[in-house]
């Protein structure tokens, strides 16, 4: 198979990486691709959102399936366009996109078809939205921009006077992340997160693989959110019959649901669940695997991976094309300094990343001149190690992230020291 990857961060170098590896794969593919995607393959200088000069240069190229990557290209529909015209796509058409590219849809989504999530309201104010919380009863609030704010659209407060502050903050300086005035008021779950990743291909919902990431800025949860600082996988703490009980209480209504209203969801559903005394609950649903979840999971794939997703794309989804090694994979995300408030370009970065066995290092937004890389800033590496547990994967993944501090020399990353700490 000829396979394009659409997107340029980590999340693509790591499916570019796990992809090539493949049996069935004969070339690789990238738009735009980064530092790490030309070392396996041919980047194409296209927009990740530009559904016609990708559908050209696939036709060109003879591809034989697409692997959609970030969000922005699903809900720019370039499915969509690609599918029109006779392509394979690993990915949702935009409609099924909303999912996760309108919060508002999904909770509706979720209201309507008995899908276990927090209660919420849905405002359009300012005036609105402290009429709510004049109101609220519940113990904390979670602030949601409607649209798309590239992981930063979500702000966790504990009581009613923050969320306030972020209200006035986001109408009055007209700041909503992703734009629009559409805002969603949740009440706050308490329990441990993890994400689920399930697999469709328009009939069937499968989960996979599951991992859990660490969002915030700074060690100890502190600091704003972020697009993810680190992940591990597989989860460690949760009940053994995790999937089972997501397929009968997430996936299975999901699936009922999407059928119901016509809809043939194709590619990855990443359900983001908090896990309560009482069980799952849908905290947000992407409709791609995650960025840095993707790094962890792929590590961890045996079997042939593009076989796997090339079978979704068909519409016969073959689960034993692929599974996941009961070994432990953990990332840790080196970015530049003050993300996520700003994004500093970094210059004349090391081409080598080689690590050593069961390591790997994962480029973010990059793009590689001669013998170097320069990086855009914010999330420049995702580097992570295989371990039979997550305690020796963390000592391998700590050991690495020394290394490259080294090797980097005065480059200024930062990074949090503490994922998947206390976990055996």
């Amino acid at each position: 198979m000829r396979i394009l990857i659409v997107g340029n961060g980590a999340r693509e170098d790591a499916l570019s990486w796990k992809l090539a590896q493949s049996p069935s794969c004969e070339a690789v593919f990238a738009a735009p691709g980064n530092a790490g995607t030309a070392s396996r393959g041919v980047n194409w200088n296209i927009p990740q959102i530009d559904g016609k000069a990708i559908l050209q240069q696939c036709i060109a190229h003879a591809i034989d399936l697409v692997v959609l990557g970030p969000e922005t290209a699903i809900a720019a529909g370039v499915g969509d366009r690609l599918r029109d015209a006779g392509i394979a796509v690993f990915g949702p058409n935009r409609s099924g996109g909303r999912l996760e590219s309108s919060k508002i849809f999904a909770k509706r989504f979720m209201a309507r078809h008995g899908v276990p999530t927090a209660p919420f309201q849905i405002i359009h104010s300012l005036e609105a939205g402290e009429k709510v919380l004049d109101e609220w009863t519940s113990p904390g609030v979670v602030i949601k921009a409607d649209g798309l704010a590239a992981g930063k659209g979500v702000v966790v407060c504990d009581d009613v006077d923050a969320a306030r502050a972020v209200l006035r903050e986001w109408f009055e300086q007209k700041a909503i992340p992703g734009g629009g005035t559409d805002v969603l008021l949740e009440e706050r779950l308490h329990g441990r997160e993890v994400s689920v990743f399930a697999l469709c291909d328009g009939r069937a919902m499968i989960p996979i693989a599951a991992a859990c990431d660490y969002k915030r800025a700074g060690d100890g949860d502190t600091g704003p959110n972020t697009g993810g600082m680190g992940a591990y996988s597989p989860p460690v703490g949760f009940p053994d019959n995790l999937y089972d009980r997501v397929r009968e209480t997430i996936l299975a209504p999901v699936l009922r649901g999407l059928l119901a209203e016509g809809e043939t969801y194709v590619g990855v559903l990443y359900c983001g669940l908090m896990w309560t005394e009482a069980g799952p609950y849908v905290i947000e649903f992407n409709a791609r695997f995650g960025d840095p979840e993707t790094q962890v999971l792929m590590p961890r794939v045996t079997g042939d991976f593009a076989a796997l997703l090339k079978s979704c794309a068909d519409g016969a989804l073959d689960v034993s094309a692929a599974s996941f090694s009961p070994q432990a994979c953990v990332g840790v995300v080196l970015a530049t300094a003050e993300y996520p408030r700003t994004s500093t370009p970094l210059r004349g970065l090391p081409v080598d990343l080689s690590l050593g066995d069961g390591i790997a290092a994962f480029w973010g937004t990059t793009q590689r001149e001669g013998a170097v890389v320069n990086a855009s800033g914010g999330r420049v590496l995702t580097v992570t190690a295989l371990g039979e547990d997550v305690a020796a994967a963390r000592a391998r993944v700590y050991e690495a992230v020394s290394t490259l501090a080294r090797r980097f020399g005065a480059t200024s990353l930062t990074y949090r020291t503490d994922i998947a700490r206390g976990l055996s």
